[in-house]
């Protein structure tokens, strides 16, 4: 199977059928949850609301999950069909959405944001979709800029899909070039199916001495998920009730969004299958 950034430059493959795959596939929403969660877990932010910004925040998957957080979030993509979608799916309501490429030049102000979270981009950067635009150029670009609008101490976590241990090298050197410390957190690293790669950058020279080690079992993984999901200063557990399913299902059909009909079982908690 050919890699999604082999096969063209991602504002042409992320077209409109792609994007509404984002918006009404269940199973891509849910990863993209769950890396969104990890990714916030390794940022070690604070229990106050935080500004971050969202690198590659598409159809607004993973800014949904940050506004679960309380977090106030910025994202920027290169799709303007992403984009859409993600106004379309109400993704907007604790962020902002800006059409941009992150290999050129962005003006943020200087150290703005509390932490960076990125799924599933990372590893565009390293294409060379144009003569014009070399992956090094590019490279040194987006991690200069990024590094500018950090504030000093801060985190940058970047879920992405390596092609090649030379590549990981390539971005991580990039990283350090332009000022970052940090390394690669790799989850379920013996499972071929499940193993995820997360780069954990932080700008300036302040150290990390609470870094989590990565996730072992899938067991494991889904107890410290749940335990994210309680805001430890105002005790606030997010529950996907009865009443919140039904809710959510209600918007959707307002947008004319295929929805499954209600019953009494909507919101039961399915016994485990053997």
């Amino acid at each position: 199977m050919v890699r999604p950034e082999y096969s063209s430059p991602p504002e042409f493959f992320y077209n409109e059928d792609e994007a509404k795959k984002y918006v009404r596939n269940s199973r891509i929403r849910d990863i993209q949850s769950q890396m969104t969660e990890r990714a916030i877990e390794l940022l070690l932010l604070p229990d106050t609301p935080c500004l971050l910004l969202d690198i590659g925040c598409g159809s607004g998957i993973s800014g949904m999950t940050l506004n679960e957080y309380d977090h106030f979030w910025i994202g920027i993509d290169i799709s303007i069909h992403m984009l859409k979608a993600g106004v379309q799916n109400e993704a907007t309501e604790g962020g902002d959405m800006i059409l941009a490429d992150m290999g050129k030049m962005m003006r943020f102000q200087p150290s703005i944001f509390d932490g960076v979270v990125s799924i599933s981009a990372l590893q565009w950067l390293c294409n060379w979709d144009r003569k014009s635009e070399s992956p090094t150029l590019r490279l040194n670009t987006f991690f200069k800029w990024l590094y500018y609008c950090l504030k000093r101490g801060a985190r940058a976590v970047f879920q992405f899909y390596p092609d090649s241990p030379q590549q990981i090298e390539t971005l991580t050197n990039a990283a350090i070039k332009s000022g970052f410390g940090g390394g690669v957190v790799v989850d379920f690293p013996n499972s071929a199916k499940s193993k995820k790669y997360y780069l954990c950058l932080w700008a300036g020279s302040a150290t990390i001495t609470n870094m989590n080690e990565p996730v072992e079992n899938e067991e494991e993984d889904m107890i410290t998920q749940e335990r994210r999901r309680s805001n430890k200063k105002t005790k606030k557990i997010i529950k996907k009730n009865k009443e919140w399913i039904l809710k959510k299902k209600e918007q959707r059909r307002k947008k004319n969004l295929e929805v499954k009909r209600d019953s009494k079982y909507t919101g039961r908690k399915r016994k485990t299958r053997y």
